[in-house]
């Protein structure tokens, strides 16, 4: 630890280390920069942390004790399934959050890239200061910077975090399994968290302000998970605005209207779960003389440039969905940016969205009405998973595979999946998009039977107007 504040030199500063930090790290510093990360929590960020790593960890364990309970499935039979949720909760910090990052530590080690703990504030377009503690710190002189500091999850005066009002991070880390779970929000995080407790036990409603839940996606994309969601027994109250919450004991009381007047429900806790804002507010912006949107992003331009032209932002601190891997690829690019090359910039048109609710939803490029909007005559071809041998197999023959192509062409614009598996099945569809390959060559393409992704194949031969198994 160095005290003073004789400037260090380093070519690139990188605040935050989670998806999009790292990797920017590691990226530049493969192509021959001196890289200096920043990090005032843990290696990893939000995602390995806290966020998309460990709630897939305990929404798959979920679905495991769902599975063992489930009368007759496989005609299989049990009636005694227990939950050592201490067990549960060591495995996913330990065997799936730790491992995974020590690996990107080692990782940043390995690629030379220098780590410190501290709080990073901008003390001029080219310099940082980072406070280790009250008294300590060292400045650092760069001649470029990527900011990657993340978002935080929304709080909400009404719902004071305590023991028993909880954010998304707390939900995740629950030493027990509550009886009766209230989940405020009812986006893909809500959403997520409130089938991983159904599945695990818990009686869980879920309380969302607008008409529907997970209203960023198309409502027949929705329409399986809410029936799954039903016959779970997760209660979803739409149209309904958390007005007040009082905490008694272990009892959480939350306050709510909605069209038919004021009602109240009891829970153990109850998590807040209704967005995330950007961390671009603590870290002195304003003296790099750059500022920030009405809801706190930085603006950019195709190669996550800011009007600072040595200063990067991406991920979650910049317009656009805050997905781990739109992080993850802008640090590729602001990285090679960084390093000469001109041509480096973004391009979103095969950006997918994923929601881990069961069944999943996945979408990648346009959807029929986004392709009218944009001047295209669009074909809509949907595929069942009822008519998939492997769903069939797998006691999960529920939803769809959908293709949007150019009814001129051919080409694929867009997919979206919901079904069993469909994080793993948009992949595909995001590739043919993003090669702009059309309906033809994916049924040129020879899928291995019985797979879930034949669906795929069987929705682009519908497309063609040689369906076999539709």
């Amino acid at each position: 630890m160095v005290v003073g504040d004789f400037a260090s030199e380093v070519d690139v500063v990188v605040i935050g280390s989670g998806p999009g930090g790292y990797v920017a790290a590691i990226r530049a510093a493969q192509l021959g920069k001196k890289v200096l990360v920043v990090e005032k929590d843990a290696v990893g960020g939000t995602c390995l942390n806290v966020g998309c790593i460990p709630s897939k960890a305990l929404i798959e364990a979920g679905h495991h004790v769902a599975a063992s309970k489930a009368p007759g499935l496989f005609g299989v039979t049990n009636e005694n399934t227990t939950v050592d949720f201490a067990a549960t909760q060591a495995w996913k910090d330990n065997d799936v959050v730790g491992r995974l990052t020590k690996g990107v530590a080692g990782l940043l080690k390995k690629n030379g890239v220098e780590v410190i703990s501290g709080e990073a504030h901008f003390v001029d377009a080219s310099t940082v200061r980072v406070v280790f503690d009250d008294v300590y710190g060292q400045s650092y002189s760069f001649k470029h910077c990527i900011i990657a500091t993340g978002s935080r999850s929304v709080q909400l005066s009404v719902a004071p975090l305590g023991e028993r009002i909880l954010d998304s991070t707390g939900v995740l880390n629950l030493s027990e399994i509550p009886e009766r779970l209230v989940i405020v929000g009812g986006g893909y995080i809500g959403m997520e968290l409130a089938g991983a407790y159904a599945d695990l036990g818990s009686k869980v409603t879920v309380l969302e302000g607008l008409d529907s839940v997970l209203a960023s996606f198309e409502s027949d994309l929705v329409a399986p998970v809410l029936r799954q969601a039903k016959k779970r027994g997760i209660g979803i109250i739409t149209g309904a605005k958390l007005t007040a919450t009082k905490v008694d004991g272990d009892v959480v009381t939350a306050t709510y209207e909605s069209t038919d007047g004021e009602h109240q429900i009891e829970a153990d806790y109850l998590g807040v779960c209704v967005g995330r804002v950007p961390n671009t507010d603590e870290i002195g912006l304003e003296m790099t003389g750059l500022s920030t949107t009405e809801r706190g992003l930085i603006e950019v331009d195709e190669q996550c440039r800011t009007a600072v032209p040595q200063i990067f932002a991406i991920g979650d601190i910049t317009a656009g969905l805050p997905l781990a891997h739109k992080a993850s690829f802008e640090a590729k690019v602001a990285a090679a940016a960084i390093a000469g090359d001109q041509a480096a910039a973004v391009d979103y048109l095969a950006i997918p969205a994923v929601c881990y609710t069961s069944p999943e939803i996945a979408t990648v490029g346009m959807t029929a009405a986004e392709a009218k909007d944009a001047g295209i005559k669009a074909k809509k071809t949907k595929f069942p998973l009822g008519g998939n041998g492997r769903a069939l197999s797998l006691g999960q023959a529920v939803g769809f595979v959908r293709l949007v192509t150019d009814e001129e062409t051919g080409r694929l614009l867009g997919a979206q999946v919901v079904g069993p598996n469909a994080s793993e099945l948009i992949g595909e569809l995001g590739l043919a998009v993003v090669n702009l390959l059309g309906a033809e060559d994916v049924v040129a393409t020879i899928h291995a039977h019985p797979t879930l992704n034949e669906s795929i194949m069987d929705a682009a031969e519908a497309a063609v107007g040689h369906a076999i198994h539709a």
